[in-house]
């Protein structure tokens, strides 16, 4: 029970895209510099141990990943995103209800859709220059993160009005100009790695399913830009040990 009491209350946090965030106490600051960054992180509040202690900590390079025949995605994104929101870490489009993925047999609902600038995960050693999480909880608050990674080519037509419409202030909203089409957001090859893994920030909690898709999508120079202006400091936590784990595809 207090496992998913935590879990829900960083989903809490995640979910920031429907309200303002709220003056949390000093000791709870966390940031991705200085003596509030991760290598800190699990001494700022006790809340945040796991970010020390954790076994099974993401991000993490996926290396020798085992074919182990994976099932194809059941995707369903049927509504698009109309508002995007920076929450001092990150700039997130909330999703609206309509969108799911079944995973395990278990139905998940999209939450939200984040960026890192520059990826927190890597290939083979291989960072890119952006990272979109898609966030995904169940009825008991479990969550479920699709990570698509983008590297630097041709501009991308369906981050064009996102990267045209992203607050570069912390707590600011802005409405997209045009809406975002989150199937749009993944590559036309669904093929993916999986990874149980936690939280890549504060309060790192584990039992996150990582679903990392194999094939990256395109982003011009200045889309980088764009979004590496809006999020600030680079956002990305650094790679932990997989220990035990082994990626699967």
């Amino acid at each position: 029970m207090i496992k998913r009491i935590k879990i829900a209350a960083a989903l809490s946090g995640l979910m920031m895209s429907q309200a303002v965030m709220a003056a949390a106490p000093e000791t709870s600051h966390w940031s991705y510099t200085g003596d509030t960054g991760p290598a800190y992180w699990a001494d700022i509040d006790d809340d945040f141990s796991m970010c020390g202690l954790g076994r099974n900590q993401s991000p993490v390079d996926i290396d020798g990943a085992i074919d182990a025949e994976l099932p194809p995605l059941q995707l369903d994104y049927a509504t698009t995103g109309t508002r995007v929101f920076n929450n001092g870490h990150t700039v997130q489009v909330a999703s609206p209800e309509g969108n799911t993925l079944t995973l395990d047999g278990d139905l998940f609902i999209l939450q939200q859709m984040h960026f890192h600038a520059p990826s927190e995960h890597t290939v083979d050693g291989r960072r890119f220059p952006l990272e979109a999480h898609l966030v995904h909880s169940d009825k008991d608050g479990n969550l479920a993160v699709v990570t698509v990674l983008f590297e630097q080519g041709e501009e991308n037509a369906a981050l064009r009005s996102l990267a045209d419409s992203l607050p570069d202030t912390a707590s600011e909203r802005a409405d997209v100009t045009d809406t975002v089409n989150f199937t749009q957001m993944l590559p036309a090859q669904h093929d993916y790695y999986r990874l149980n893994g936690s939280l890549t920030t504060p309060p790192c909690s584990e039992g996150v399913r990582w679903v990392i898709m194999q094939s990256t999508q395109d982003i011009s120079s200045d889309q980088v830009e764009s979004f590496s202006a809006a999020i600030g400091d680079a956002n990305n936590r650094p790679l932990q040990p997989l220990n035990a784990r082994v990626p699967l595809k």
